[in-house]
């Protein structure tokens, strides 16, 4: 891991604000998931989803080779739709060859191999391609995508564009971080804040986690189940403006507390939703 102004992003790694100055423990780690057991879980029960998550609403995840957005490649993708009731109404999931070898630690969380992604995965630039595309249209037709701890997914997807020749989506919007909105409304709720643990709280089921099609639809509907708690009433566009601000802020608060702690190199980026 680099120096702390350059602190990488695992696609849920994030830090417990259930206190003021805590910090989550490690993520923790699944067993692996291939990409052809995709799950998909049943809808929640809540009633339709009110306000920014209305529907139709784009859902967003990568699985990589690590956790560098400026280095590390994709390994698979999922961009999706979900209607108001967090029905799953259009979904397209791709694995790509990244061209590098998977490190152990990338499969212990995502199940893909070097060999099967070299045997069963496309062309990387064909892959960053098409998933640009796909989100430049649902962005193009109005529709907020949601991306769980968003500046990862986007940030990876834009240097992976930039490394294949793909013009990257300068600034996503509107985007939906579920991490963010959660840490906002129920800042002091201890726990860790995975999308594993945040599903749970929240009564989503997600099965088959590091999967990026079944995080990609437990993170939208996770954001479903937000809107709904809180009765958020404002639009997809209203709320990623919000969002901007709460992540810097959270930035802020977390570089206060490795301060605290006698890290006085921190510097945490709080860029939204994409860096």
């Amino acid at each position: 891991m680099g120096a702390w102004h350059e602190l990488p992003l695992w696609d849920d790694d994030t830090w417990d604000e259930a206190a003021p100055a805590e910090v989550a423990s490690a993520i923790a780690r699944p067993e692996p998931a291939t990409v052809e057991s995709v799950v998909v879980a049943e809808v929640p029960t809540e009633s339709v989803s009110p306000g920014p998550c209305a529907g139709p609403l784009g859902v967003f995840d990568l699985e990589t080779t690590g956790i560098d957005v400026r280095s590390d490649r994709i390994v698979s993708a999922h961009v999706g739709v979900l209607d108001a009731s967090g029905a799953v109404i259009d979904a397209r999931t791709w694995l790509a060859d990244p061209g590098v070898e998977i490190p152990a630690g990338a499969t212990a969380v995502h199940g893909i191999t070097t060999e099967q992604a070299r045997t069963e995965g496309r062309p990387a630039a064909e892959v960053v391609a098409e998933v640009t595309a796909t989100l430049r249209d649902l962005f193009a037709a109005g529709i907020p995508v949601v991306a769980y701890n968003a500046p990862f997914d986007f940030s990876l997807l834009k240097y992976e564009g930039i490394r294949h020749g793909v013009a990257p989506i300068e600034s996503p919007s509107p985007v939906i971080d579920p991490l963010v909105v959660d840490k906002t409304y129920d800042r002091y709720r201890r726990g860790k804040r995975t999308l594993e643990v945040v599903a749970a709280h929240y009564s989503v089921a997600l099965e088959g986690a590091h999967d990026a099609a079944a995080d990609a639809i437990a993170a939208g509907r996770v954001a479903q189940a937000i809107a709904a708690r809180f009765d958020l009433d404002v639009s997809a566009h209203d709320l990623h403006t919000q969002q901007v601000a709460w992540a810097r802020a959270q930035a802020e608060s977390l570089t206060e507390y490795f301060v605290r702690i006698g890290r006085l190199d921190a510097d945490v980026d709080g860029s939204w939703p994409i860096r």
